[in-house]
């Protein structure tokens, strides 16, 4: 009875201790998140030319905004809240917008230079963001009245691009009326044969008649 009581002890540790652990492991990955930030301002923004993601240049980690959410990477993994100082919570793959931010956007801030231009960058205060965000980018604010504060840059111009795919489908309309010449010549060619034996049936009718005579 000793044995068998030994025995049934050790199997119920063998079978509950590593699925414990196991579980404390899964629970740490998904409670894990970013340290707070206090600031001591009122935090500003600047936003990143030719986008409309904006940046905390204030801080050592990169903060942004975009769509309503501020983002933050934390490692490896990247974090989202409706507030830059609380509430993250865990975002399962990178934002589509961080692939327009170039990793040198912090020394471009500090020495006011964006693509070998004079950047006059304006510092945004968080609640004016949050007051006019959507509607600067409903409207094109940075680009159609500052180009993003960046002298001489110039805005880009996809919009010329549909007109492009016209002009070249307008192209295309003298090469359907070169085919119709082609066309036509097998109707000249057959006009010819057509009267060639017109001519000579006359000529073999005679011989035939002559034979049947």
């Amino acid at each position: 009875m000793k044995k068998l009581f030994f025995r049934t002890v050790l199997l119920a540790l063998v079978l509950v201790f590593p699925i414990s652990t196991m579980a404390g492991v899964d629970v740490g990955v998904n409670i894990s998140l970013p340290p707070l930030i206090v600031f001591a301002a009122p935090l500003e923004v600047v936003v990143i030319p030719e986008t409309y993601v904006y940046a905390v240049p204030d801080v050592d980690v990169d903060i942004f905004f975009y769509d309503g959410w501020w983002w933050r990477p934390w490692e490896g993994r990247w974090y989202r809240s409706r507030h830059y100082d609380s509430g993250w919570v865990y975002y399962q793959r990178v934002p589509s917008f961080y692939g327009r931010i170039p990793s040198t956007w912090r020394n471009d801030y500090r020495d006011h230079r964006w693509g070998g231009h004079q950047w006059n960058y304006q510092r945004i205060p968080n609640q004016q963001l949050q007051r006019n965000w959507s509607n600067w980018e409903k409207n094109k604010h940075w680009e159609k009245q500052q180009t993003w504060g960046v002298q001489g840059l110039k805005p880009r111009t996809r919009s010329q691009q549909p007109s492009q795919g016209v002009q070249s489908g307008s192209k295309a309309k003298p090469q359907s009326r070169k085919v119709q010449p082609q066309r036509s010549q097998p109707q000249n060619r057959e006009a010819p044969k057509q009267s060639k034996p017109q001519k000579g049936k006359p000529e073999r009718g005679e011989k035939q008649k002559q034979d049947k005579r």
